[in-house]
């Protein structure tokens, strides 16, 4: 059985006010991991700034201001800054760092175009007629359940990952540039925390998930999920997720331990794309970790490769005995499951401990899964998106021996974090799953029944790309905008600044 597309579950979208916030503005990468979705059997646009919505706003911001890769309003511009380099990066793509080669999509006239519409809008912005919305630090809003009030937590951030809480009132946040901070009573430590391994910073690599261990309490340990730069018997520059863990004394994390690291032969050229990164232990201690396939799409099937899988360990590294490939020589015995793209949610669900994991597509079908032992999850033999460049990459959705997602997005929202909650402010959201979106800039809560999902809604959407969203010892959800982490809480327990 197919599992029901979007439109096939109920989606509410809540009462709230559309307030945008601007996004991060930073150096061109012109990467296009993720870039936003043109449906199938849309006419084509009729000009060249619908082309560029459909094409590149999700990657480079609405109006050129940077979203996942650069801004186009800079004036750092990595691949020459001529009408003839432009052209030329539009036409060619950097495949390694997510973006196709356009040329095989759209005409020379259109890319011609392209690269006067850039000019034009960077002419604009340095007159100062280009306008950005003025970001909104307190929204308060409907949804179908609750009455709820969004509020700036802790700001001052840049492209926040993930947040785990160590104490009640103490917190620790990574940023993608390689940075983590300490929070204490809501406030943002003024240094970052010493002592962190070098992290690749390119392309999609970075600091990911930080998640303490489940006896944390006593035992002070912190996990920390990134990209490790190495080089490989060549010299060249490579890199791949690694999971280190240590204890944070005096704002320092000492005691280091590497809990998985893969072969050097395995990694891949640094910076790019598909890392994965997310982390999540079960009831029974186990580690599970998520490895992007890296751009290669065919080695998510390869069980002697770690790229494009989910892993599990014990909580010192160790491979446990009962893994589901742990005796075939030819797998990695971590694997816990394979054919996975680039899977940026990870969480188990209270009371039953099933795996959900939610992975993104390439041009549309963008996935929510239920990870089980030993499973294949089908990338890139079957998949419901298409390539960037409108190519199809399989005519396959479906086949013997591999697993569909419960529910699928076409157009992709590019999914990111997710989580279940569990607290005491919001009664009827509990034990619902919250899902993070970056494209589309939602809040959605999942209602799941026996393992199917049976109804959605968009709880907020518009206040900025969500990396991912958190539950708190107070029982609010904190959600990770580009520059701030915000709170949400009751309408009534929020009082507006």
């Amino acid at each position: 059985m197919k599992p029901a597309i979007a439109p096939g579950v109920k989606v509410r979208l809540c009462s709230a006010a559309v307030i945008t916030l601007p996004r991060v503005p930073f150096a061109l990468a012109l990467a296009l991991a993720g870039a936003a979705s043109l449906p199938a059997g849309q006419p084509r646009p009729n000009n060249v700034a619908q082309r560029y919505q459909q094409l590149c706003a999700n990657c480079h911001g609405d109006k050129l201001q940077g979203a996942q890769a650069g801004s186009l309003l800079d004036d750092v511009w990595t691949a020459g800054a001529d009408d003839a380099s432009i052209e030329r990066s539009i036409r060619q793509g950097f495949p390694e760092k997510g973006m196709p080669a356009w040329g095989s999509a759209i005409p020379d006239k259109e890319i011609r175009a392209m690269v006067i519409y850039i000019r034009e809008q960077r002419a604009l912005h340095a007159a100062g007629q280009l306008k950005f919305a003025k970001p909104a630090d307190f929204v308060t809003a409907r949804s179908q359940l609750h009455e709820y009030q969004v509020s700036t937590w802790v700001g001052g951030m840049k492209e926040p990952y993930s947040l785990a809480f160590l104490k009640p009132d103490l917190a620790i946040a990574t940023e993608k540039r390689g940075h983590a901070f300490l929070i204490e009573k809501g406030k943002l430590a003024a240094r970052p925390l010493l002592g962190l391994p070098a992290v690749d910073t390119g392309g999609q690599a970075g600091l990911y998930d930080v998640v303490p261990h489940p006896d944390h309490a006593r035992n002070g340990w912190v996990y920390f999920a990134f990209s490790d730069p190495q080089r490989n018997a060549k010299g060249e520059a490579v890199s791949l997720t690694r999971v280190v863990r240590g204890k944070i004394k005096d704002n320092t994390l000492v005691e280091q331990e590497t809990i998985y690291q893969a072969r050097t032969e395995h990694y891949t050229k640094a910076g790019g794309v598909h890392f994965g990164g997310r982390l999540a232990f079960d009831r029974a201690g186990f580690l599970y970790l998520t490895i992007g396939e890296r751009g290669g799409k065919s080695v998510a099937q390869d069980l002697g490769l770690p790229i494009g899988k989910v892993h599990r360990l014990h909580d010192d590294g160790r491979v446990p005995a009962d893994n589901p490939f742990a005796k075939d020589p030819k797998a990695l015995a971590s694997i816990w499951s394979y054919g996975h793209r680039n899977s940026q949610g990870l969480a188990f669900e209270p009371g039953t401990g099933r795996l959900y994991s939610t992975e993104h597509g390439p041009r549309g079908g963008d996935e929510l899964n239920l990870v089980e032992r030993g499973r294949n999850y089908g990338w890139p033999v079957i998949t419901y998106g298409m390539d960037y460049s409108g190519d199809a990459i399989t005519q396959i959705t479906s086949q013997e021996g591999m697993e569909q997602p419960l529910t699928y997005w076409v157009p992709s929202l590019a999914v990111c974090g997710i989580t279940f909650y569990e607290g005491d402010l919001f009664p009827r959201w509990k034990g619902q799953l919250f899902l993070a979106t970056l494209a589309a800039q939602e809040l959605r809560r999942i209602e799941l029944r026996d393992g199917k999902v049976v109804a959605q809604e968009v709880v907020f959407k518009e206040l900025g790309r969500i990396r991912h969203v958190v539950p708190g010892p107070d029982g609010a959800l904190y959600a990770l905008l580009p520059e701030r982490i915000a709170r949400i809480a009751p309408a009534a327990t929020v009082a507006a600044p």
